[in-house]
C-alpha cells in the first residue's frame, strides 16, 4: 500500500496515523538459510545496505518483514 498525502486524516475511532519519513520500502525474507532484501519493485538491495543484511542474518528461519528503512 502506498501513502498518499491528505490535508486532514479521516481516522475511525481506535485508529492511529504516523508521519511518512523519507526512506526505502523494503521486503525481507529468510527461508531455508537464504536471505533476500528487495525493494517493493523487486530490486536487490543487499549490496547497498550491508548493515541491514548483517541484522537480517540474525533473524530466524521463515521470517518475512515489510517496512521502511
Amino acid at each position: 500500500m502506498l501513502t498518499v498525502p491528505v490535508s486532514v486524516p479521516d481516522l475511525r475511532p481506535g485508529c492511529a496515523e504516523e508521519p511518512k519519513w523519507d526512506g526505502f520500502r523494503a521486503l525481507v525474507s529468510v527461508y531455508a538459510g537464504q536471505m533476500v532484501l528487495r525493494s517493493r519493485r523487486g530490486t536487490e538491495m543487499g549490496l547497498s545496505f550491508p548493515e541491514v543484511v548483517a541484522g537480517i542474518l540474525q533473524l530466524p528461519d521463515a521470517t518475512a518483514l515489510d517496512g521502511v528503512m
